[in-house]
């Protein structure tokens, strides 16, 4: 059994890794005119440095999500945090401009590594806390973009662009001792309540007929079709907003920041009460966490219109609407990841979440080209509202509809506990 101050360690551990893995990721925003001007490039050959990273992430998310079911969950992490460190490492000391693309492209080989990292938390705690647990991992989204903000506009004009890198990638291969030496990797499906009280649980490992499976379990297939579309409000909103404040609500780039990181102050915490909200819910039914993200992506849409559409003099009902919508976007975030495992075999949860993303990541590289074409041809605001408000609602539907499947398979996956459960005791000496 595992101790509950090892639990709450490993716990203290990832948060750490994902808020410095995620201010590292987002440091080439505020970075990227020092490093345009370093390497003589225009905004074209600047896009392609993150599209680089990108696409390397999202085509290594169904590697990672097969590595992690088949080996040990806690080494692969801790070597993702050593790739993350030494690729980082390498891209700030990239002499020009092809080294610099290829050396970024090689840093989304560290950025689809999350699913195991869920997976290894769903064998410390049980399904019943798993959304708070998730929640509070995923605060480090945006406090690691606020971070990297900072670091960058404070430390990048004192030591320079590379140094800063150096700094981030020494931390990562500094966690990556940590992980390695600290983390216990936990049997696959310690968390399950009916596995819980075994003395010795079986190992398990990916099963390929298992995975084959996750396509035929109606609630995940609609997790996935609603992973695509619910990510292009995030990138629609966190790709254009900063221009919108700016061009349509007349912003000085003063009140932008303040506006903004107060807004992600307010978003940060809808992460913990929407997972604890999910798991509050799911005690009481096994619709809880769907029910929860239905509700909330449709306040979302509601409160984005409205803030839309309070007339650009009146930013003090814009700021409430604003913060309104913030604080509800990220309601659905922990409730997707611990639904997902509400209903898949501990063996395959990787692969599972990792299909996930990889659909949402699909979405996500659409949705800012898309609002794009919409700005020319209207302005930014006609863009938030058709994309974000219609896919809001669309994800609204596809919830309500997993509210009504998900019990089914909710019970399919207690009722394979059970006879596991059965199976390893019968064979358990005493």
């Amino acid at each position: 059994m595992t101790s509950s101050k090892h639990r709450w360690f490993v716990v203290a551990v990832f948060f750490l890794f994902m808020l410095l893995h995620q201010s590292d990721k987002f440091l080439i925003g505020p970075l990227t005119t020092p490093i345009m001007e370093t390497f003589g490039i225009d905004e074209a050959q600047m896009g392609a440095v993150s599209t680089g990273a990108l696409l390397v992430g999202a085509i290594l998310y169904p590697v990672w999500g097969y590595l992690y079911d088949r080996y040990a969950r806690a080494k692969l992490l801790a070597l993702a945090s050593l790739i993350w460190g030494l690729t980082t490492s390498l891209n700030a000391s990239a002499p020009n401009y092809g080294t610099f693309l290829a050396t970024r492209a090689s840093t989304g080989i560290d950025d689809s590594s999350y699913p195991g990292l869920h997976s290894i938390i769903a064998d410390y705690f049980g399904p019943q806390v798993r959304g708070k647990i998730y929640g509070l991992l995923q605060l480090t989204g945006p406090l690691g973009y606020l971070m990297g903000m900072v670091l960058a506009l404070v430390m990048g004009g004192v030591i320079g662009w590379r140094n800063v890198y150096y700094i981030t990638g020494g931390l990562g291969v500094l966690l990556a001792v940590v992980i390695f030496l600290g983390v216990r990797e936990p049997q696959r499906g310690a968390g399950e309540p009916e596995l819980a009280q075994l003395a010795e649980i079986g190992i398990h490992k990916f099963d390929l007929d298992a995975a084959k499976r996750l396509f035929r379990k109606p609630t995940l297939l609609l997790l996935f079709v609603q992973g695509f579309f619910g990510v292009f409000p995030w990138q629609v909103i966190t790709y254009w907003i900063f221009r919108y404040l700016e061009t349509e609500r007349g912003y000085s780039s003063d009140e932008i920041l303040i506006t903004m990181s107060t807004v992600i102050l307010i978003l940060s915490a809808g992460y913990f009460i929407g997972g604890a909200a999910g798991d509050a819910a799911f005690r009481r039914t096994p619709r809880g966490r769907m029910l929860v993200s239905s509700v909330a992506v449709l306040l979302g849409a509601v409160f984005l219109f409205f803030a839309l559409t309070t007339p650009p003099e009146n930013r003090l009902m814009f700021f409430v609407f604003l913060s309104a919508t913030a604080i509800f976007m990220p309601f659905s975030a922990p409730n997707m990841i611990s639904s997902v495992y509400d209903i898949t075999l501990p063996e395959v949860r990787s692969t599972a979440l990792a299909i996930q993303l990889f659909i949402e990541n699909a979405g996500a590289a659409t949705a800012p080209f898309l609002a794009g074409l919409i700005a020319r041809q209207y302005d930014l605001k006609t863009a938030f509202l058709l994309i974000c408000i219609s896919t809001w609602v669309l994800c609204t539907i596809f919830y309500s509809v997993g509210a009504y499947l998900v019990p089914r398979d909710v019970a399919v996956l207690r009722a394979q506990m059970r006879e596991r459960a059965e199976a390893e005791q019968a064979v358990q000496p005493g």
